[in-house]
């Protein structure tokens, strides 16, 4: 494009970053929808003192905050499709794909731990088969999909991407703590089960701490990367599922409370990060609505404007 050449409606809404492709909206719509009813499934089971997961657990609450995680993320999975560009979603997406992958793969390697293989009842021994195969699928698309998306063009060059809402600053350091926080003990939990799992408030098996490793590490991911992106606009998905994630673990938590070592310091940590999610996206939407909410700066909106003329300057 000439640089007197104005830009058609379609590159001008994707000029700041990659166009969205369809094939990750697809498949956060599915995977929205079947999060929500498998999560829904395993999070109420839990609340009424059955652990229903894919695998045998010790107690309830394991199995319980994976299906509260996977409900409190779908609403915000259904909102992908409005955005205009990939970085917009990319702080959700990848922790999505995180999730997937690393299910699936936290699975296979606990595969003698499945309701089907340790000879649970009929349902479980079912919900179980049907959990490895459409984790399968699902991993498959996820890595599919994203390979897709990073096949679009790129911006070009030099072109300057716009900040709607920038973090503030006091912000960064609570957020580079809560997301390194997050990180690090799924990064342990996944790596080091036999280490880290002892730590767990409450008693869990190698699956259950592999499979809530997963789960903080795609936390983790989704945080550093909205610090990454320093810009509220550009993390709205994001910021829809972290205060749902954090109001279904709280319930989860609460209803097993008994159970969780609160006086330990994993369990006085789990509290601060949990907390620390629902501050996170309860602050990060009224910074928005508010930055968004206010009028556009007339001097700054000048200066775009004569950055971009083609008249004479001054002293020239």
């Amino acid at each position: 494009m000439s640089a007197t050449e104005k830009p058609t409606a379609r590159e001008a809404d994707t000029l700041d970053g990659r166009e969205l492709s369809p094939a990750v909206v697809i498949l956060s719509s599915v995977v929205g929808g079947i999060s929500l009813t498998v999560g829904a499934l395993l999070a109420v089971a839990s609340l009424t003192g059955h652990a229903a997961g894919a695998w045998v657990s010790p107690e309830a609450l394991s199995p319980g905050l994976v299906g509260a995680a996977m409900a409190g993320v779908a609403p915000a999975l259904f909102t992908i499709g409005r955005a205009r560009v990939w970085e917009e979603v990319r702080s959700l997406v990848l922790p999505l794909v995180t999730v997937l992958v690393g299910l699936f793969t936290v699975t296979l390697l606990n595969g003698g731990a499945l309701q089907a293989v340790h000879g649970g009842p009929l349902f479980l021994a079912l919900f179980s088969l049907g959990w490895v195969a459409t984790l399968g699928l699902l991993a498959l698309a996820a890595v599919v999909c994203l390979a897709a998306q990073y096949r679009r063009p790129a911006p070009a060059p030099g072109v300057e991407r716009l900040r709607v809402a920038p973090l503030p600053g006091w912000s960064k350091p609570l957020l580079a703590v809560l997301g390194s926080g997050w990180l690090g003990i799924g990064a342990g939990l996944l790596a080091f089960p036999a280490f880290w799992g002892p730590l767990v408030p409450w008693t869990v098996n190698r699956a259950d701490a592999q499979g809530l490793g997963v789960w903080a590490l795609s936390l983790g991911v989704g945080v550093l990367a909205s610090l990454v992106e320093d810009d509220l606009a550009r993390i709205r998905p994001a910021l829809t599922a972290v205060p749902a994630v954090a109001l279904a673990t709280a319930v989860v938590l609460a209803v097993h409370a008994r159970t969780v070592d609160w006086t330990s310091g994993p369990g006085a940590s789990l509290l601060a990060l949990v907390t620390g999610l629902l501050a996170t996206g309860v602050s990060g939407r009224r910074l928005l609505t508010r930055a968004e909410a206010a009028p556009e700066s007339p001097p700054a909106a000048g200066r775009r404007s004569l950055g971009s003329g083609s008249g004479p300057r001054p002293g020239r």
